[in-house]
Formats: structure tokens, sequence, C-alpha cells
């Protein structure tokens, strides 16, 4: 009779390991959520070190990023990226929401992930997508997720309105010549508000927007996004900023959709104008031949100093 050898694999006889990621996630840059940031990472990297044949790849973590946007969270890609390569078999991550609060963008992840032979657990839901019955569960707790994050995105609108109806808000982002301090406050910025004044004089003189765009590259100014090149849209919009005479017209612009795509205000919605809400670049006037600019919604008129 003849006589079969059986050959072992290559891999047989070796421990099998298991590469394991960590993804952790806050909402906000708060203490409270930068405290429970440290402790999912702490959390994971002592549950992993707790089991034999698995080996910690790397804990992967976005702080303060919206968990609607897949193309907005570095380290989430980072980590895909490093599934691609074949060094993570299984990824750790505390809840749905954590991981995305997109139904679409979930689902699209746990499927490429899936094809990779890469599983998740989800540790609130009890969730493990080996189970291969288990994306049903993972489509309505994303759903719930995405409600969720609806429903914050409301609230946090619905108190930035009250603000605004108070005059108490007036830009998340500082215009140029500008600095927020105190998260809320604005500050003028001496040596850029010497450049502001310029420009308004100067369109005042009766320079054009791209002639004042092209007197600041040749003058090495950086522009408000720190770029040498300043471009006759970015004038045009300077000119045309109450900010700069003292005043606030708050929801320029609105957030609607999912996910959250912002859009220009043309009436589709409210707005709040405030007088003398901060200190004004410019002195207001009516002369009664300068060339003015006045922004549509302000009753009132500029002139540089």
């Amino acid at each position: 009779m003849a006589q079969v050898k059986i050959i072992a694999t290559a891999d047989a006889g070796k421990r099998n390991i298991c590469g394991l990621a960590a993804y952790c996630r806050v909402s906000s840059d708060s203490k409270d959520q930068l405290h429970s940031y440290a402790a999912q990472i702490r959390s994971y990297t002592e549950e992993i070190a707790q089991h034999d044949g698995w080996e910690l790849v790397d804990v992967y973590a976005d702080e303060g990023l919206t968990g609607t946007r897949m193309d907005r969270r570095e380290d989430f890609n980072r980590m895909m990226a490093d599934c691609r390569k074949g060094k993570i078999d299984r990824i750790l991550v505390k809840s749905v929401s954590r991981f995305a609060r997109n139904t679409r963008d979930c689902l699209s992840a746990l499927r490429e992930l899936s094809t990779m032979g890469v599983s998740v657990r989800f540790e609130k839901e009890n969730i493990d997508t080996k189970t291969l019955t288990t994306e049903l569960m993972v489509s309505v707790s994303g759903s719930l997720a995405q409600q969720e994050s609806i429903s914050i995105s409301a609230n946090q609108k619905m108190s930035y309105q009250r603000r605004m109806e108070r005059g108490e808000f007036i830009t998340c982002t500082a215009p140029y010549g500008y600095r927020i301090v105190n998260k809320k406050d604005l500050e003028i910025v001496p040596e850029e508000a010497a450049t502001v004044r310029w420009i308004f004089d100067a369109y005042l003189k009766g320079r054009s927007s791209g002639w004042i765009a092209e007197q600041l590259t040749a003058k090495g100014i950086p522009s408000q996004s720190g770029a040498e090149c300043w471009r006759e849209t970015g004038v045009r919009y300077l000119l045309t900023n109450e900010k700069y005479i003292g005043d606030a017209l708050s929801q320029k612009s609105y957030s609607c959709g999912f996910p959250f795509v912002q859009k220009r205000n043309h009436g589709e919605r409210l707005q709040y104008y405030t007088e003398n809400s901060h200190p004004a670049s410019l002195r207001c006037s009516d002369p009664p031949n300068a060339r003015l600019r006045v922004c549509g919604c302000c009753p009132r008129r500029w002139r540089a100093f």
C-alpha cells in the first residue's frame, strides 16, 4: 500500500497572531471629551495587551472632528489604508456612533473591511461583524447614530440662533484684521488693520479691486490664509464686510442636508444685524461725493480713517 506523507504548511507550529487596532473619536475639544478620548485609548491598549495572540498594530484616534464626513477624519483614513496593506485583522470601536454617524459611509467602510477579511467589534452595541447576520443590526445602529448627529446639530443651531437674537453671536472665524479672543470677542490686529484701511482708502480713491490685489501681492503682504497672492474676489469680499465698521451680520450661510452642506443665505433663513458689536477698524460717515461700498443688509456707510 502506498505511503502518504503529509507536508506541513509554512505556518504550522507558529503562533497565530491577530493584528488588532483600536479606533477612538471624541466629538469636541472640551476637557470632558478629551478625558474620554484618553480613557478610550488607555482601555483598548490594556485590553489588547491582556490577550495572548493579539498584537497591537496601532491606536487610531481622531480628536474633535465630525463623524458625518469620512474625508475629514485623518486617522480613520490612515487606519483604512493600513487595512488595505494587510496590517490589521480586527478593529475595536466603542460604538457605532464613534465609527461613523453617516449610515451610508458606515456600511460602505464595513463592507470594504469585510472583503479584506477585517472584522469590527462595537463594544456598546455588542456587535461583531464576524457574524454574518449583523449587517442589519449595524444598519439600524448606524441610522440611530445618524439621527443623533442630526439632533445634536439641530440643538447647536438653536443655541446659535438664540445667541444671534441677543446680539451675542459674532463669527466663528475672524475676518482679516481681527483675531478672536475669549472664544467669542473680536480684537483688532493693528498691522492687519492698517492694511485694511489702505485697501478701503485705495478703493475710495478710485482704484479697482484687481489693482488693489496686485499691489498687495507686489508688497508681499500675506492674505488671511497666509497665501502670498491676493485675489480680486478676496478684496471684494473684504470691501463688503460689515465687520470693519464694528457691526456684525449673522447667518450669512447655513447648513442643510446630510451629510451637512454649507450654503450661502440668500433670504432662505433669517439674518441678524447687530450694530456696535465689536471695535471698528473704519470710521462710519456719509461723505457726499465719496464712492461708497454698502453692505446689502447694512444701513450704514463707511470710509477709511
